[in-house]
This record gives C-alpha cells, sequence and structure tokens, in this order.
C-alpha cells in the first residue's frame, strides 16, 4: 500500500529553510511582496539563501517607489538583464558562497537570509523606526542596501553603469535624510537619471 501523504519535491524542501518575513509587521505591505519575491526567486534558482541581488531584483519589478529613485532612462531594464542573467556568470560563483560583508553576522542564515541581506533588513526596518510614520518601505531597504560595497547588489549596479553613491545621495535627497519617506512623498523629477 503506498503512502497518502504525497512526497515533497526537492524544489519544495528547498524553499523551507526560507524564514517567512514577509509577515513581518514592521515591514510594509509592498516590502512584505518583495520579501515574498526575493524568496520565490532564490528557491527558483536554487540559492541557499536570499541576497541583496534577490532583493533589488524584486524591488525592481514590484516598488514603484524604489524604482522612481532610478529617475528616467535605461537604468531599470539595464539592472534586470544582469539580474536575470543570474544564473550564469557572476551569479555561479556566487552559488559557492555566503554574501556577508565581514562584519557581525546578524542571525540570517537561519532566517533564510544571507548575512548581509538580513543586516539591510534590519537597518530598513530600524530606519523605519527611526522616522516613526510607519513600517519599512522598498526605498528604506534600497538605501540600506546601496551603502554596502560587499553587497551583491551593488556589484550588479556597478556592472549596470549605476553609481551607488550617487544613488545613495539621491535616496538621501528625495526623503530628506530619512532613509526613504513613504513613496508618495517625494516628485519625481521629470527626465533625471541615477549616473
Amino acid at each position: 500500500m503506498q503512502p497518502r501523504t504525497p512526497r515533497q519535491s526537492a524544489h519544495e524542501s528547498r524553499g523551507q529553510g526560507f524564514h517567512r518575513a514577509d509577515n513581518d509587521a514592521r515591514l510594509s505591505a509592498e516590502l512584505a511582496a518583495v520579501v515574498a519575491g526575493a524568496r520565490r526567486r532564490a528557491v527558483r534558482d536554487g540559492d541557499r539563501q536570499i541576497d541583496t541581488a534577490h532583493l533589488l531584483h524584486s524591488l525592481l519589478e514590484s516598488d514603484a517607489g524604489a524604482r522612481a529613485v532610478f529617475g528616467e532612462g535605461p537604468h531599470i531594464a539595464r539592472l534586470l538583464g544582469y539580474l536575470v542573467q543570474r544564473s550564469i556568470g557572476y551569479g555561479l560563483r556566487w552559488q559557492s558562497g555566503v554574501e556577508d560583508s565581514g562584519g557581525v553576522p546578524v542571525a540570517g542564515e537561519a532566517a533564510g537570509f544571507s548575512p548581509l541581506a538580513a543586516a539591510c533588513m534590519e537597518r530598513a526596518r530600524e530606519c523605519a523606526a527611526r522616522r516613526g510614520d510607519g513600517p519599512a518601505c522598498g526605498v528604506d531597504l534600497l538605501a540600506a542596501i546601496v551603502v554596502d560595497p560587499q553587497a551583491r547588489a551593488v556589484e550588479v549596479l556597478e556592472r549596470a553603469g549605476v553609481d551607488p553613491a550617487r544613488l545613495s545621495a539621491r535616496i538621501e535627497a528625495r526623503t530628506g535624510g530619512r532613509c526613504g519617506a513613504r513613496p508618495g512623498r517625494y516628485a519625481v523629477e521629470g527626465g533625471d537619471t541615477a549616473r
């Protein structure tokens, strides 16, 4: 007699180690959707952890506020092109290591995030807490990611011709130095670019 419990595929079991951060009350609904998208991408790609490149990819695809920071121009298409090619080139090199900036690791591995991605998520939450007007949003996470030169997302930005320091300055200017104000709190300037 065959057991009635369906077997788990290897694909499904890989995803079990990922902490469900998308139900964190300290994240906006938009940012929770970004985290869920990054988790699906990591599982689909066969990666052990959600890293900053997964988070950047999901931010660009589903968070209008984060996309707006890049302004007009081909930056988004170029970035998405590099991120889609993750399974070849530098993405293969990434599969053999853990994304970490060398600092004190946050409990990222247990949570399904690389140590660096976990630290960025925590910085985004702290930023929102300091701002005091609601949970962390996508711009908070983008601001946290672009300041770490060891982030895989920063490597992708640089390869796509986006200067992370200038992008960080744009975030600061648009949000009045408040990490990442709610997406509706700043206007998208027509024609300005992230370069």
